[in-house]
């Protein structure tokens, strides 16, 4: 059954946990909530904090807590104001995405995230692959995020079933032994067989309060760079474009994105750093030529198993959105795009 009802706030879901990745590293605890609920006050989020409601790894913490990879986030339930927002209530199941398996045991669990979905709800978001893995699979005790990877961006993601797994995957992260591949098609002609890439990047955010990310130079004095490093090798050109394999040697936000808009080849269909002329050609072309989202993929991960030690290769297949415009371009001239 579904009602139309008038409302003053909204809970958001029962207490949750969220494990720390690179993303969050060091920044304040009180900053990530404020990113996390924009529609709470602060004054109310700091009162959770000396509540002891929100809690790192079990124990209180003050606002200034700086996190740290691998920590795990308490969060209780939130009361958002909606100011009479008319909302529709339903007491249907939700309908859970079927998400593809790429390997399951004890400890970990990888899966090929679709293009579009997002790791974790918040800002907007209300389930993501978490929220949705979790609502799926109740009787699981523990389950947490590993990596993420961009709303955009589908591929291999990789998640702990026990936190000795998280605690092990995350060393392995830190000290560069997780080994992880993108495929994406760029604008423009790629020369290089090989080519490092190492770049002082830093976060911002927009007038529109969105986050973004930027290549530092000498003269930005007041920043505070983070060191990243991607290794692009050269699959196939076209007259106007190229696939490109990416390893990502740092996992900095938007790290590949970033490197390429900075070198002048642009990852078509990016919304934030792309080429928004060849964006809109794109997405407005006939069904031939049509590609409606960026075109990255976390095609292999590689690790150390967490409990055995045993070296595995997890790979998620292209999509067929991107495969299309591949095969589309082995066949047609985009000389006028």
């Amino acid at each position: 059954m579904i009602r139309n009802i008038l409302i003053d706030t909204q809970f958001l879901a029962s207490v949750t946990k969220e494990c720390v990745g690179e993303e969050e590293n060091d920044q304040r605890v009180d900053n990530f909530l404020f990113k996390r609920f924009r529609n709470v006050p602060k004054s109310h989020l700091y009162q959770l904090l000396r509540s002891g409601q929100v809690r790192i790894n079990g124990k209180r913490i003050i606002a200034s807590y700086r996190l740290q990879i691998g920590d795990i986030i308490r969060l209780p339930p939130v009361k958002v104001a909606q100011k009479n927002a008319s909302r529709q209530i339903t007491s249907t199941p939700v309908n859970f995405f079927a998400f593809t398996v790429l390997y399951e045991d004890d400890a970990v669990l990888a899966i090929d995230k679709p293009g579009g979905m997002a790791v974790h709800g918040g800002s907007g978001i209300s389930s993501g692959v978490i929220e949705q893995l979790r609502a799926q699979n109740p009787t699981w005790k523990f389950l947490e995020l590993v990596h993420r990877l961009d709303r955009e961006t589908s591929g291999v993601l990789l998640l702990a079933k026990k936190r000795s797994a998280l605690v092990e995957l995350h060393r392995q992260i830190r000290e560069g032994l997780m080994e992880k591949h993108y495929l994406t098609m760029i604008k423009g002609k790629w020369r290089n067989a090989k080519q490092h890439v190492k770049l002082a990047l830093d976060k911002y955010v927009t007038a529109a309060g969105e986050r973004r990310v930027m290549v530092v130079t000498g003269a930005q004095k007041d920043s505070k760079p983070m060191q990243s490093h991607t290794i692009f090798t050269l699959q196939k050109s076209w007259q106007n474009f190229s696939l490109l394999d990416a390893e990502i040697k740092t996992g900095r936000t938007h790290q590949i994105r970033v490197h390429l808009a900075h070198l002048g080849f642009p990852i078509i269909g990016d919304d934030k750093y792309g080429d928004f002329e060849v964006n809109k050609q794109l997405a407005r072309s006939g069904m031939q030529n049509k590609l409606t989202r960026m075109f990255l993929h976390a095609h292999t991960l590689q690790i150390a198993h967490p409990v055995s030690g045993v070296r595995m290769k997890l790979q998620a297949p292209l999509p067929a959105d991107l495969q299309r415009f591949i095969d589309r371009l082995e066949n047609v001239d985009h000389s006028t795009v």
